[in-house]
């Protein structure tokens, strides 16, 4: 039985143009010509068809269906297996994704809820890189602190947060003037910053024992975006992020120290 281009077209669920495409391509070619020169396509047609569509389906190229389809039993095996590694690690690739889509919506419903000219009242030039903190999220989100501090930051008030950015930017410039002064990244001074800072997340966000701010100091060292939170890009110094983390470091060497004594 043979059949019209439209005809297969709908049967198949494709376009008349794609199966032309096909055709010009040496993919699908119809098995016969009516008297009027009109394309014909009879049941073999159809089988190469509906393999051509399959492939497609699992997103080979009409070059790697044409190779395929040159000997369907040396071929498509390999192929296949091939095809399914790849799909196996796309599905991971957007399983990740989904993941970090879910974090992102949370991290917007509990983020506060301020217009853009209040925002910039209480942070100033403190960003809020979305990406850093879905990561975060992700990363975090099994510990009870990172669910604590969420859900701690969801309930402060406007007034809550200028308080607390305030403390952050007296914080930020005794900082800035330690690390400009010269003074060393593990003495006195530059210790007692670092316990204000694990301090400062304790009364605001999660208890921040020091294993915890060890790793917190390890990212802003390790991801601007992280240390972007602290101190914003204008002030920052070469060499700042890891004089914090090396502040922070000693400091919990130091609480150990006086724990034992104690």
């Amino acid at each position: 039985m043979s059949y019209s281009v439209g005809q297969v077209a709908a049967v198949a669920g494709v376009t008349v143009r794609t199966l032309h495409h096909y055709d010009r391509a040496g993919l699908l070619s119809p098995g016969g010509r009516s008297g009027a020169g009109y394309r014909l396509y009879g049941d073999t047609d159809l089988a190469r068809l509906q393999q051509i569509l399959f492939y497609r389906e699992l997103g080979f190229s009409l070059d790697e269906i044409a190779e395929i389809l040159k000997d369907p039993q040396a071929n498509a095996l390999e192929h296949l297996q091939a095809r399914l590694r790849q799909l196996g690690e796309e599905v991971g690739r957007l399983q990740r994704l989904a993941e970090v889509a879910e974090q992102a919506i949370e991290v917007q419903r509990t983020g506060v809820e301020l217009t853009p000219a209040e925002r910039f009242e209480v942070f100033g030039e403190i960003g809020f890189d979305l990406s850093y903190a879905t990561e975060a999220q992700l990363k975090w989100q099994g510990s009870a602190g990172q669910q604590e501090s969420m859900a701690r930051a969801a309930a402060h008030t406007k007034d809550d947060w200028r308080q607390l950015m305030g403390e952050a930017a007296v914080w930020r410039g005794e900082l800035l003037a330690a690390f400009d002064e010269g003074e060393p990244a593990d003495g006195e001074r530059a210790l007692d910053l670092a316990e204000e800072h694990r301090l400062h997340i304790a009364r605001w966000f999660t208890t921040c024992p020091p294993d915890m701010h060890r790793r917190i100091a390890d990212d802003f060292a390790a991801d601007p975006r992280a240390f972007a939170l602290v101190v914003p890009p204008s002030q920052q110094r070469p060499g700042l992020a890891a004089y914090l983390r090396k502040a922070v470091h000693a400091n919990a060497g130091r609480r150990a120290d006086r724990e034992e004594d104690g």
